[in-house]
């Protein structure tokens, strides 16, 4: 048995335009805000880090990314397995923007739900952004 397992969820959302385009949006922390302002109220360099700032305070993270893959990857700075993965895939002549949250195995169903419904509006936010 797994017990140590987090759940993950995944959502997903077709973009009218080019993988370029949306990549460009989502790697650049200093964009964050305009599509994710719960997540990032602002953000600032620090180093190989940044700075977000949202309702909590500030929290340090790292953002990987490789074009060539398509892959953003936002974690925390200190506690690396915590964090966002998506990925930006051609659709035709658009995008695909897949982003997972993983949660920890006993997370609360209503806060799961709470949350993804708060990524469901960001993905709306970064196809209004890119199209």
């Amino acid at each position: 048995m797994h017990t140590n397992l987090k759940r993950s969820h995944t959502r997903s959302i077709a973009i009218a335009a080019p993988p370029e385009t949306v990549f460009d949006l989502v790697s650049d922390p200093t964009a964050f805000p305009r599509w994710a302002p719960g997540f990032a109220r602002s953000a600032r360099p620090a180093g190989d880090h940044w700075i977000i700032e949202n309702d909590q305070g500030e929290a340090k993270i790292v953002v990987r990314s490789s074009r060539a893959h398509g892959t953003v990857d936002i974690l925390s700075a200190d506690d690396p397995g915590q964090g966002a993965y998506s990925r930006v895939l051609p659709n035709g002549a658009g995008s695909e923007y897949q982003f997972t949250l993983q949660f920890p195995s006993d997370a609360p169903e209503d806060a799961v739900t709470a949350q993804m419904a708060v990524v469901d509006a960001e993905l709306e936010a970064v196809r209004a952004l890119c199209e």
